[in-house]
């Protein structure tokens, strides 16, 4: 678990930085306009925030983590497929490789086991 908390850390760092540059392109004036320049590092500051909690949900094996990281590398990986369509393979490649490595860790047996509910056994009595 501490290698899928590891990747989401990373993808919430890099929403963090991606945030950090728009706010200084738009302190700069190269924004197309200073309130979407804003309004992208606000936007990007509070989903790196979010992202971080996923992975601290994911450090200490929280059940509800599961499924926005799983999430998360849906979208990352859609970034990174766009990011290599537009020509950027420095940035797409470590794009694509993050999602691939978050949805294996996340979806080997060992993580299914602790962020699933356990089978119930049919025959069994309830408790």
């Amino acid at each position: 678990m501490s290698l899928a908390a590891a990747v989401q850390a990373i993808e919430s760092a890099a929403v963090l930085a991606a945030a950090v540059f728009a706010g200084i392109e738009a302190a700069q004036g190269k924004s197309y306009q200073s309130s979407s320049g804003i309004a992208l590092t606000a936007i990007g500051a509070g989903t790196a925030v979010l992202l971080a909690l996923v992975a601290l949900g994911l450090a200490r094996v929280r059940r509800w983590s599961r499924t926005p990281a799983l999430l998360t590398q849906l979208f990352v990986g859609i970034i990174g497929i766009y990011l290599v369509q537009g020509h950027r393979y420095w940035l797409g490649g470590a794009a694509l490789a993050l999602p691939v490595a978050g949805l294996v860790l996340l979806l080997v047996p060992p993580s299914l086991r602790a962020l699933t509910f356990p089978a119930r056994d049919p025959v069994s009595p309830p408790k």
